[in-house]
């Protein structure tokens, strides 16, 4: 009899916190990119800095904030709103690849961006290919 009334109160519990972590999903921010990488193209080792900008939407139920955006060169440098976007709203990383005294050819970086949505951590890409100066 102790082991049914044990059995039934653990079985109650887990169903219980199977709906409460349900609901908790439904109810995170969701960050949705326009793009995930962006080909700066050709450009001169002479104008060696390039910039662009990936666009998000928070398709969440609650604020997203972007804890953290890091990017895997000290080259390429992201530019973010500190300030949390609300449901529905747009947002903006801007990346800055600078490079100056770096081998012409071809380049691809990733920024890691981390944030309080449902997915934690999304990687962005940028590349391209910076030709030698002509002389």
């Amino acid at each position: 009899m102790k082991k049914l009334i044990l059995f039934t109160l653990m079985l109650m519990c887990c169903i219980t916190s199977g709906f409460a972590q349900g609901d908790n999903d439904k109810k995170q921010a969701e960050i949705k990119f326009d793009k995930l990488i962006h080909d700066f193209g050709k450009f001169s080792e002479s104008d060696p800095v390039v910039t662009c900008v990936f666009t998000y939407t928070n398709v969440g139920e609650t604020p997203l904030i972007i804890n953290q955006a890091v990017a895997s060169c000290g080259c390429t440098v992201p530019e973010y709103t500190k300030k949390p976007v609300m449901p529905g709203e747009k947002g903006e990383i801007k990346i800055t690849y600078n490079g100056a005294g770096k081998f012409p050819g071809h380049f691809k970086k990733s920024i890691t961006v981390r944030t309080n949505g449902a997915v934690e951590m999304t990687r962005l890409y940028v590349e391209g290919d910076m030709e030698e100066a002509k002389k």
